[in-house]
């Protein structure tokens, strides 16, 4: 088994949350979703393997055979404080090699940089997670409160056989934590010139759809107009080209003062997209915060060239404001028809929690000697986290893996993409700040 202690001359020269990201790259974790995936086994043996180095009793459970989660307590100083959950996910969506220029799973290291499916989601910040403690508990020291370290499966798929699963079945594990800490949150983004950081207060609800279409079935030199790719085909488009209204919730109404402000602009006289372009390449994600999307991803139809199918799928993977999930469902049903049938396959629900109380201030505070005069602003995040399961315990779930980036890095893209890809001293930044941060929070 990999291990973290087990370095190679070459790796001197690497910080230990490169090293243990890049081995847990090397672990092809893919989740392809539907409940077919390559199971996160492997990949949690090493991370038990490693927290037991550091003197911990990490737990494993399996949901389903090669669907393994970790989850460990580490004790704190100040027991009177509510824990805090430290939450990261092994999984990984698929990754095609034909169209990388590195193999994906070989967490390949060139140009200062570490190249991998996960090397932003969020392997990255699971290296973070353990080396973080390798610096706490390696010095002798412990973390400020108790902590709660969970190493979830099935992400990727909406949680159902990881964060769902553990949070249904063994709520005690979570038992007396109020806040938890993730991904998508904490990066740094260029605003004019001038570094500011995202931290993540909320995030989208999730609603992923099948569109399943029906006709006849008949020889494909036929006239037939009930074609069922046909008929799935325009609903797919109705719905892929749907144009959401913008709708302002209150985390994103401070995002944009913030931003108004940060770029000595007027908001009455900037639109709401216009000031998420000024954010540059983190406007992929902002502006998918201002509003619903309603994305087509994966067809499926036909078996031969020349039959026409008496059936057609399609995915659509919408993502609404928080509270607008069912006027959505509704609206999508009316755009296809009532001869399109819409199966819910996952739903979940979408949060926001306010950018205040002493978690933010101690987030703000640890950036701010990291990375002094950089301003931290609140986001709506466009998609979604395991915090989704854990609020249903009462624990306020915040995105924060923090990450100091160069102005030109597309970091959006970096998620799901092709050749996905962190800096080194990103990795460097990301672990003293989380350090720092769970030594005095």
């Amino acid at each position: 088994m990999l291990s973290f202690a087990d370095n190679t001359p070459a790796d001197a020269a690497l910080d230990l949350t490169a090293t243990i990201a890049r081995d847990l790259i090397r672990f092809d974790t893919t989740n392809y979703g539907e409940g077919r995936s390559n199971g996160e086994t492997d990949a949690a043996e090493y991370v038990e393997a490693n927290l037991r180095s550091l003197g911990l009793a990490p737990q494993l459970f399996d949901s389903e055979p090669g669907r393994t989660s970790v989850v460990v307590r580490v004790p704190g100083r100040d027991s009177s404080r509510g824990a805090l959950v430290v939450h990261g996910h092994l999984d990984v969506v698929p990754a095609d090699p034909e169209a990388w220029s590195v193999d994906p799973f070989a967490g390949v290291i060139k140009d200062g940089l570490l190249w991998g499916r996960g090397a932003v989601d969020m392997k990255n910040m699971d290296a973070m997670m353990l080396a973080s403690l390798q610096n706490i508990l390696g010095s002798g020291q412990e973390p400020a409160r108790e902590l709660i370290v969970a190493f979830f499966a099935d992400e990727e798929a909406g949680g159902v056989l990881g964060s769902h699963y553990l949070v249904d079945t063994r709520p005690e594990l979570f038992q007396g934590a109020t806040e938890a800490i993730s991904e998508v949150g904490g990066y740094s983004i260029t605003l004019g010139g001038q570094r500011a950081y995202l931290l993540q207060t909320g995030e989208k609800a999730l609603i992923w759809i099948k569109l399943v279409a029906r006709g006849e079935a008949a020889h494909g030199s036929r006239l037939i107009r009930s074609n069922a790719v046909t008929r799935l085909a325009e609903a797919v488009a109705k719905v892929g080209r749907r144009e959401w209204p913008i709708r302002l919730t209150e985390t994103t109404t401070q995002l944009l003062a913030e931003l108004a402000r940060v770029l000595d602009v007027d908001p009455q006289r900037v639109g709401p997209d216009e000031l998420a372009l000024a954010t540059g390449t983190a406007s992929g994600f902002i502006q998918a915060s201002l509003r619903t999307t309603t994305n087509p991803t994966v067809l499926h139809a036909g078996y031969k060239h020349n039959v026409i199918p008496d059936r057609a799928e399609a995915l659509i993977d919408i993502r609404t404001l928080p509270g607008d999930e069912d006027s959505v469902l509704a609206e999508v049903a009316a755009l296809v028809g009532p001869d399109i049938e819409i199966v819910v396959m996952h739903r979940d629900i979408g949060l926001e929690t306010e950018f205040g109380g002493p978690l933010v201030d101690a987030v703000v505070e640890t950036l701010g000697r990291h990375d002094p005069g950089a301003p931290v602003l609140p986001y709506l995040l466009s998609a979604g986290t395991d915090n989704k399961a854990l609020s249903t315990l009462g624990i306020k779930g915040y995105g924060f893996a923090p990450l100091k980036l160069p102005a030109d890095l597309d970091f959006p893209a970096m998620f799901h993409g092709v050749d996905e890809r962190v800096p080194l001293d990103a990795l460097v930044f990301g672990r003293q700040v989380l350090t720092d941060l769970l030594s005095n929070y």
